[in-house]
């Protein structure tokens, strides 16, 4: 498997974190890498995200997993499993009273190594999300 990930320490209450988390909307006012966000995050449901590098270019997702304040995970790809991704965000209370966030992407399927090639490195852009999740939250939770 191939992917991406990003963690940082937040210092809010799991409920704070996942409030932001789950709100795409406003995912572009502290995500400098989030052109625009369609859909509701939610159980089974369907979201779009639009990166700032290509805002025409949306990335259609499919919520598989949403244990609130705990962890999501979203899934999208090709037809018959030929190329898919998988991202996952986690929260981790942690025993100073913080909470540890862990977002990963994972990419699997048979064009997987072929397309992997032609991905940017996502890295700076997930760090960019983490940090901007750890800001709001934290604002949020003063």
């Amino acid at each position: 498997m191939r992917g991406f990930e990003a963690s940082t320490l937040i210092k809010a209450d799991p409920d704070t974190i996942w409030s932001v988390l789950t709100d795409g909307a406003a995912w572009p006012t502290w995500d400098s890498a989030v052109a625009r966000f369609e859909g509701t995050i939610a159980p089974g449901r369907k979201v779009t995200v639009y990166p700032e590098v290509n805002p025409n270019r949306g990335f259609p997702v499919k919520v598989v997993d949403f244990q609130p304040a705990r962890e999501m995970t979203w899934r999208g790809g090709m037809p018959l499993g030929l190329f898919t991704g998988t991202r996952s965000y986690k929260l981790t209370p942690q025993s100073d009273g913080t909470v540890r966030f862990d977002m990963r992407e994972e990419y699997t399927g048979p064009l997987a190594g072929l397309i992997f090639k032609s991905v940017p490195d996502l890295n700076p852009s997930f760090r960019t999300f983490a940090d901007g999740l750890k800001h709001r939250a934290e604002e949020r939770a003063s």
